[in-house]
């Protein structure tokens, strides 16, 4: 039968390799998948069967070291075939027969190293193309690598490519000249100031990278597939500074012009597909994209790609959505959809599309909060929507072995999950919520254009909760009265937060409204802002309300917007601080507001007292649990949790996680 999505399982070589469909799962960091002797974990084999599982026809692993000499990182967090061939060949074989087993084809992703991308806490061994400091600290500096330490790198990556096809890989792909780890470090003159053999022109830049290629192909054979990861364009202004899309700047990175020239260079060269984006570590939010971007935001780069190779061109960077990825294909955009974060939200999506059930796919909601922020701290890979990722075996929800009532008080996100998996489970699951609509701060939450994805997970949780047949009740204070008298075997209160108010002097000389209020747009707010409290929901707000026209202030209390840059994931607050300033969003930090005036307010700073214009001042200054039907009840139920923001104010991630944990063991 032919569909509107048909196009997206049609099958295509890379090289010899038949792919039975157009979805690749494209490679993220493996932390927590590999063993002391570099070897793939159980947990890392299950993670990618599941993908497999879930339809997907290419899966391309997270990065692999191979070699563990030369650029030494922390133990155990990266696999390499190369420190025991053995134990790698063990696990690696257990993995591809079963990735096989659904008709899947698998790609090991070999690097080079970090460079000085490198995380402080990861590396031990700081080295680059040239004498460099640290893209995170300043104060480390990276040596310049040897001729004969480049040279053997090259001999470790043919070492394993081997080792990868004895493994039962179908084909390896080099990381990277993309995203400006150590190779592609090598590849642009604003990291390679060399004056040997691997510096100076683009073909000398390139020789690293060619010269992998030609050993893979002399230890593997010519009809072994090598892809690459192929950033198009730097979007560099400097170093750590990255330029926005549209925004004017001069390339420091690699430009347009020179990323099709290096394309041409390495196809010829050997390799068999380029898996395409754009983005350096000094531009990180092009490699990690947020909401904040729009869909599909690397097909133009793809597009080109495409008119000067004759190898398949893979494109990630939020291809979720089946229309734009099929469209893409149809229009000659790219060959393959590179799925990342969205196979973590759902491994099952490629056979959701498949069988037209688009809308049972649970989004990504390209927060970064389970996966590269966790990665950052060299935590285990997850995701925020899927707890079990990344332990698909051991922290799966089974049945129940005693059916219970179980009574959920509040109807966010923590509610909704721990309903979905209590019901999954077998109980008899009973959602009350106050309010006519379930998904709580959420709801404000997702109220921006580029936060559509967290009103698409409320709409997912419906669907769910319609699915296993919880009854939800809206309009409805639970009392406790109301519990005793329900006598639900477990009782679950996750009855959320709610703004903090300022008693500010002087506030009826103005209109001062609380973010909430004016994302679900209950209040108009005039032309000129103030926005009291700067994390990440005041900024938002701020950035959503600039976006419209507005001319708006970020008053923040502390020395940074939303906690700094390990507040939330850094390429979230990178951008989302990038954005503001080219919205002309004005924050002022180490800042309070003492007063209300009916030209604005008032706000002391360290020079002294200063008055702000505003016609609307928005009060975001962050929530507080609700949580007194708990404590009422704390002493007369037996099995009673707490849970979501009512327990602790955190993020979505948390509030399901904490639900997830709790339905399982029920």
């Amino acid at each position: 039968m032919t569909t509107r999505f048909s196009k997206l399982f049609e099958p295509i070589k890379i090289k010899n390799v038949e792919i039975k469909n157009r979805y690749s799962m494209a490679p993220m960091g493996p932390i927590g998948f590999v063993d002391s002797n570099g070897a793939f974990t159980q947990e890392g084999i299950d993670y990618y069967v599941e993908r497999a599982k879930g339809g997907t026809g290419l899966i391309i692993t997270g990065i692999c070291n191979a070699d563990s000499e030369i650029e030494k990182t922390i133990r155990p967090m990266i696999p390499c075939p190369t420190m025991n061939p053995s134990a790698f060949i063990q696990s690696g074989s257990v993995m591809t027969e079963r990735v096989h087993a659904y008709d899947t084809k698998i790609f090991l992703q070999l690097t080079a190293g970090f460079g000085r991308a490198g995380l402080p806490h990861v590396i031990k061994t700081a080295i680059a193309p040239s004498e460099i400091d640290n893209r995170w600290d300043p104060q480390i500096t990276h040596r310049s690598m040897t001729v004969e330490e480049i040279t053997r790198m090259i001999q470790q990556f043919g070492e394993a490519a081997a080792i990868a096809k004895k493994s039962g890989f179908d084909g390896v792909e080099i990381h990277a000249v993309h995203e400006g780890y150590l190779l592609d470090q090598f590849s642009m003159v604003l990291y390679n100031k060399r004056i040997d053999q691997y510096g100076g022109n683009l073909e000398n830049r390139l020789r690293f990278a060619v010269e992998i290629v030609q050993a893979i192909k002399l230890t593997c054979g010519v009809d072994f597939p090598v892809s690459l990861r192929f950033s198009l364009k730097g979007f560099v202004k400097g170093f750590r500074q990255g330029a926005l899309p549209g925004e004017k700047f001069e390339e420091m990175g690699r430009d347009i012009e020179e990323g099709l020239e290096a394309a041409k260079i390495l196809v010829a060269a050997g390799y068999d597909a380029l898996n395409v984006d754009a983005g350096t570590y000094d531009s990180w939010y092009w490699n990690h994209p947020p909401m904040y971007f729009e869909e599909g935001m690397y097909l133009p780069f793809s597009k080109l790609v495409k008119e000067v190779v004759d190898v398949p061109v893979i494109v990630a960077g939020r291809m979720d959505n089946p229309e734009l990825a099929a469209r893409a294909l149809e229009e000659g955009l790219t060959d393959i959809i590179g799925l990342g974060r969205p196979l973590l939200a759902d491994p099952y999506l490629p056979n959701k599309v498949r069988n037209r059930k688009v809308d049972t796919i649970r989004p990504c909601l390209s927060c970064h909060d389970g996966c590269m922020g966790r990665i950052a701290k060299a935590l285990p890979l997850s995701c925020a929507v899927n707890p079990s990722c990344g332990r698909e075996v051991k922290y799966a929800i089974k049945p129940a072995h005693k059916k219970k009532k179980v009574m959920v008080i509040g109807g966010g996100v923590a509610g909704m999950e721990a309903a979905r998996v209590s019901a999954l489970r077998g109980h008899e699951v009973t959602i009350y919520e106050k309010g006519n609509r379930l998904g709580g701060v959420v709801i404000p939450g997702g109220m921006p254009s580029f936060k559509k994805d967290d009103h698409a997970l409320i709409r997912w949780y419906e669907q769910e909760l319609a699915q296993q047949q919880v009854k939800v009740v809206f309009n409805t204070e639970v009392t406790k009265k109301f519990v005793l008298e329900e006598k639900a075997d477990t009782v679950i209160v996750a009855t959320g937060s709610k703004p903090i108010l300022l008693n500010l002097p002087g506030k009826e000389k103005n209109k001062v409204v609380t973010a909430e209020e004016v994302l679900l747009n209950q209040e108009q707010t005039g032309n000129s802002i103030v926005v009291v409290g700067g994390g990440l929901v005041g900024c938002e707000a701020a950035l959503w309300l600039a976006q419209k026209g507005k001319q708006v202030t970020v008053i923040e209390a502390s020395s940074d917007i939303c906690g700094g840059p390990h507040g939330i994931p850094f390429m979230n607050y990178d951008m989302l601080k990038d954005l503001l300033a080219y919205h002309n969003v004005e924050i002022m930090k180490n800042s309070l507001v003492s007063e209300v005036t009916t030209e604005g307010v008032l706000v002391k700073t360290k020079e002294g007292t200063v008055s702000v214009n505003a016609d609307t001042i928005i009060l975001s200054i962050g929530y507080t649990s609700v949580n007194s039907l708990y404590k009422q009840i704390e002493f007369d139920v037996e099995e009673l949790y707490l849970l979501g923001d009512a327990k602790r104010v955190k993020n979505i991630m948390y509030a399901i996680w904490d639900a997830y944990e709790v339905a399982r063991q029920l």
